[in-house]
């Protein structure tokens, strides 16, 4: 018997499913596993969240360390304690309006740039084809022309991903030396490459992954003209 004011759950319009409520329930059920399924399989690490607080602190010590503040220094000037400006930075605690007020001031910036970290988007870089930079290096002395594909404007690392052709009249060099890594992968032609003390027969379809600092480049046009795509990749310089 039912309750009076209460419905029972075999007269409710929800227990009435449709056969596609229940398909879509059971995709929904399925859902974690899909992700899981669909993850990347790249090793690299989940980006690191950061909370307002941790933003902001962050932007306030870059700040104060541009200007060769110390922190107490800081603190003096805007009227509040080092442990407290301390807190801030390391993003402990959430200041209030007239404190930040007062740090923007003796920062002489304005309060919005506090936040700006924390609204920053993500880098993208899109060239259409043919639209990549020329760009003049080492090799473009010996024929080798470098079409920059992308550019990233920020984060830890510089990544230069490159289409390199070496026509007719390009000559072989294996001279090239630069911090970081390398990644080249042969779309035309055919070359002997060189990294350190061997070398390497690419064809249509050969990738090289190699540490950079050894000398490298190729040392045998065997078949010309010939395309390569070339990433490198190394720490970008603090400051």
């Amino acid at each position: 018997m039912d309750v009076e004011g209460e419905t029972s759950v075999k007269d409710s319009p929800h227990s009435r499913r449709t056969g596609t409520d229940a398909a879509t329930d059971a995709i929904g059920n399925q859902a974690p596993e899909t992700a899981a399924e669909l993850a990347t399989g790249s090793g690299a690490p989940q980006p690191r969240e950061r909370t307002l607080e941790q933003a902001l602190g962050q932007q306030v010590r870059a700040l104060r360390r541009d200007l060769d503040l110390t922190v107490s220094d800081l603190a003096s000037a805007a009227g509040i304690a080092v442990g407290t400006l301390s807190k801030i930075e390391n993003g402990l605690i959430s200041p209030s309006l007239a404190t930040l007020q007062a740090i923007s001031t003796v920062l002489n910036v304005p309060i919005s740039s506090l936040f700006t970290s924390f609204e920053e988007k993500r880098d993208c870089s899109y060239v259409q084809a043919g639209g990549g930079v020329r760009i003049e290096r080492r090799g473009t002395k010996v024929g080798h022309q470098y079409e920059l594909l992308g550019h990233a404007l920020g984060g830890e690392v510089a990544v230069e991903p490159y289409l390199i052709t070496l026509s007719e009249e390009a000559v072989p060099y294996s001279g090239f030396r630069h911090a970081g890594v390398e990644f080249i992968h042969m779309l035309t032609g055919e070359v002997v490459y060189r990294h350190g003390e061997r070398t390497y027969h690419l064809k249509p379809g050969d990738s090289l992954l190699f540490d950079s600092a050894a000398s490298h480049g190729p040392e045998e046009l065997l078949v010309r003209p010939m395309t390569y795509l070339s990433i490198i990749i190394y720490p970008r310089e603090a400051g």
